[in-house]
């Protein structure tokens, strides 16, 4: 018997779909989110992050996590910093910059030459674009002799990010 589970394997229950609808638009900001919604979806709360860490586990659902509204916050200069790091060098590299704790995302990816260079990227924040800027002199420190050149691309745009958005079942479905 295999224990292998693929993403089509996952059919996804009545239970687990009012949960994902329920926390679509994010989880309760109480100090127990899964007692919360358990209350609201009339589920025991061990069986509501039971079904969550399952669905994570096999696919269905990629994370848990929070996602802040850093306009909110004041910082209007976002800046993805793209680098060009030594091949021999990145994963090392990138793990560190990766933890930086201005570094709000960071990954590799491949070089398009000639006309794209940088392999890592790194996204900061900041209330200015001064702040920005000095964040990637830091970022340029760790990379040292490593990284042969860099730029930084502001954003110019706020862009609405939202994933798969499921409608509440009704019975006539």
């Amino acid at each position: 018997m295999s224990t292998f589970t693929s993403k089509s394997d996952s059919v996804l229950s009545a239970r687990d779909r009012e949960l994902i609808v329920a926390t679509q638009s994010g989880l309760p900001l109480v100090s127990d989110p899964w007692a919360e919604l358990g209350k609201q979806l009339d589920m025991p709360a061990d069986e509501v992050l039971t079904r969550f860490q399952r669905m994570q586990a096999t696919g269905v659902i990629r994370r848990v996590a929070a996602v802040p509204d850093h306009y909110r916050l004041g910082f209007r200069f976002n800046g993805m910093t793209v680098w060009d790091v030594s091949d021999d060098a990145i994963a090392e590299l990138g793990e560190k910059v990766g933890c930086l704790p201005f570094v709000s995302h960071c990954y590799q990816r491949p070089r398009h030459l000639p006309y794209w260079s940088y392999n890592l990227f790194a996204m900061v924040h900041g209330v200015s674009r001064d702040e920005v800027e000095h964040k990637a002199a830091q970022i340029r420190e760790v990379l040292g002799d490593a990284c042969t050149g860099h730029t930084i691309l502001y954003s110019s745009a706020i862009l609405k990010k939202t994933g798969l958005r499921l409608k509440k079942q009704t019975d006539k479905q």
